[in-house]
């Protein structure tokens, strides 16, 4: 009775796996196609953040442990402009913003100054 009941469940176990595993289906994504021109857009911009016609401003340039401090107090204080954290020997610097003029670059450092006082606005060099 025992091998008759072993034998049983071994061909429930053997048919249940061969059935399990034998699962196809189909996936379709239904998207509105204007978010592909969204991101492209996003992509043209991302590649333009470094652009020289741009503004941006320098908030820190010293060691990597100031460099994250600077970057932390000013995405907490400043939350409508990314800093972003370069390397350039010696130093780390936290640029911040993304201007397109100087006078919206301008407007943003008085602000930016009362809490970072040595930072100033550039152009960053073509890489």
């Amino acid at each position: 009775m025992h091998i008759k009941h072993t034998i049983t469940t071994l061909i429930f176990a053997t048919i249940f796996c061969y059935f399990g595993n034998a699962q196809e289906g189909k996936i379709s994504i239904n998207q509105d196609q204007r978010i592909n021109k969204l991101l492209d857009l996003k992509k043209e911009m991302n590649s333009n953040e470094t652009d020289s016609r741009r503004y941006k401003i320098q908030v820190y340039s010293g060691n990597r442990g100031g460099a994250q401090n600077a970057q932390n107090n000013f995405s907490e204080t400043f939350g409508q402009w990314r800093p972003v954290m370069h390397y350039e020997t010696p130093n780390f610097k936290v640029w911040a913003g993304n201007f397109s003029t100087r006078l919206e670059a301008d407007r943003a450092l008085q602000r930016i100054k009362r809490k970072f006082p040595a930072a100033f606005i550039f152009k960053p060099k073509k890489r």
